[in-house]
Formats: structure tokens, sequence, C-alpha cells
């Protein structure tokens, strides 16, 4: 308890000291937050993010156990382009929008002290809806178990990352914007003028606020979320959680720089650090990377 209580405190100082630092940036008038409360979503230029892509022994797994079904229930809703969308499995830290390409390399030369290697368990299946009400996008995940060490130093890592990274932004990230934004509640509007996106961990008056839930995505949609596509994919939900009701143990030895689809779908991997010792490497080329 004591060591949690003493991580806490520790990722709440260091995050306050980053957030200091990145002032400067957020002073300079590059991050456009015009789109914010229009109508339509924001267009969608560039997404970049920071990710632990999940470890091949996991994407196996899940490949032979549900893989074959969810396709199945895709194509028996109708839903073919979420049957056909890429994605690179993995586990989210951020994303920020910015469709400068040189985007990749400064979050880079700004990223916080990298956690250690993280012991979790990927368990529970669910669906979630960008903001409810909104319609559109929605997912089906795959949760974190919320305890241990792993998940703590996890955490701590956000909260780090947030003010390091948000600050490179051009604006809010688009689905974020319009009929989301409108319906979202006050705290998660105030996520999206402050650092461009919701669902991450912040320090306010001092104190660290935990929205951050991570998690593996399965389904990328922007069909609508109908009462009869919510209720077959709970049901989805429900029969996968039967399939693997003990989760899946797994570690991540690596967080990603990466490049997104608008619903958050990764589509490629730019840069991969390592948690063991730090090193970087430039995935299309295989080349280290000084940091």
């Amino acid at each position: 308890m004591k060591s949690k209580i003493f991580n806490a405190l520790t990722a709440i100082a260091l995050a306050g000291s980053t957030l200091m630092a990145v002032q400067p940036a957020l002073a300079q008038g590059a991050i456009d937050n015009s789109s914010i409360g229009a109508p339509a979503f924001r267009e969608h230029k560039r997404t970049f993010g920071l990710v632990y892509t999940l470890p091949k022994d996991v994407n196996d797994l899940l490949a032979i156990t549900i893989g074959g079904l969810l396709r199945e229930k895709l194509l028996n809703a109708n839903l073919i382009d979420e049957a056909l969308r890429f994605n690179i499995p993995h586990v989210t830290v951020l994303h920020i929008h910015n469709a400068d390409p040189t985007t990749p390399e400064r979050m880079l030369k700004a990223m916080p002290k990298l956690p250690p290697v993280l012991n979790v368990t990927l368990k529970t299946f669910y669906t979630t809806e960008a903001a409810k009400g909104a319609g559109h996008p929605w997912w089906l995940d795959l949760g974190i178990v919320k305890e241990g060490a792993g998940f703590e130093a996890m955490m701590a890592f956000n909260t780090l990352a947030t003010p390091a990274l948000t600050p490179l932004r051009d604006g809010p990230l688009p689905r974020v914007t319009g009929p989301v934004y409108a319906a979202m509640a006050d705290a998660g509007k105030e996520l999206v003028r402050t650092v461009g996106v919701s669902g991450i961990n912040t320090v306010k008056d001092g104190k660290e606020l935990r929205p951050h839930n991570p998690h593996n995505t399965l389904v990328y949609s922007m069909a609508k979320f109908t009462p009869e596509i919510q209720a077959a994919f709970n049901q989805t939900a429900v029969e996968f959680n039967q399939i693997l009701p003990d989760g899946i143990p797994t570690a991540f030895k690596t967080v990603s720089i990466v490049e997104l689809g608008f619903a958050g779908n990764v589509l490629r991997e730019i840069y991969r650090l390592s948690l063991e010792d730090g090193s970087v490497i430039n995935v299309a080329t295989g080349a280290k990377v000084a940091k």
C-alpha cells in the first residue's frame, strides 16, 4: 500500500514539473480549438499516438479463440467495413492529431521517462461509445485488470506522458469533436479543450485525476450504435467472456509511436521503444535511433 501511495505521489510531482516545462509550447498559439463546437467531426488528417502493441502470443490466442466468431458476427450484422478494417492490436497510452509529418520525431524527443516492463492481465470484453448518445463511433474492447504493480505503473506513465506529448497536437482529436463533444459530460469536454483528447490522466489542483481506461480494441465502428447493434455486440461480449473467463496474462516490454486512423486503429508502427533498456528502433529500417 505504501509503495502505491509513493508511486502516485511521485507521478503527480513529476507530471506537475513536466506540465510546467511544456507551457511555452502551449503559449505559441499552434493549437487551434475552433472546431470543438462545430456540429460535424473535425476533418481527420493525421493522428499519431503512443501505444503498447500486443505480443504475438496474445494475438495468436485471440485469433484461435474468438477471432473467427467475431468475424462471423460482424458479417452477420452487415458490418463489412468493420470486418475488413486494418489494425495492429494494441493498448493505447494516448493519441494526438497533427498533420505535420515530423510529429513522431518530436514525440520521441519529448518522451518522458519510460515505465518498467508492465505485467498486466487483459480481461473482460465490453462495448463502449465515444460519448453516450453520440451515435458513433463505438468499439468492442477487451479491458485490463485494474490492480497490481503493472497496472499502477501503466497509469503513472499515462499521467507523465499526457503533459509531455499533448502540447504537440495541432488541435483536438477529430473523433472527440462534433456530436461526440456535444454529448460529453463536463469533465470530458474539459479534457478535449485542454489536452485535445478524452480518457487520459491529468493533474488538477495538485491531485491526480485518472479517467484513463487502458484496453485493447477489437472492433472499430462508425456505424450507428443502434439498440439492435448494441444488443448484438453486448451479447458477443458475454460469449467472449465465457470463452476467456480468466483473461490473458501478458507482459508489455515495448511501447511504440504509431500512426492511426480516425477511429483509433493503428495503421503503422514508427518507433519502438524498449521498456527494458530504453533503446529505440526505427521500425521501417530496423536501425537503432538516438532519442
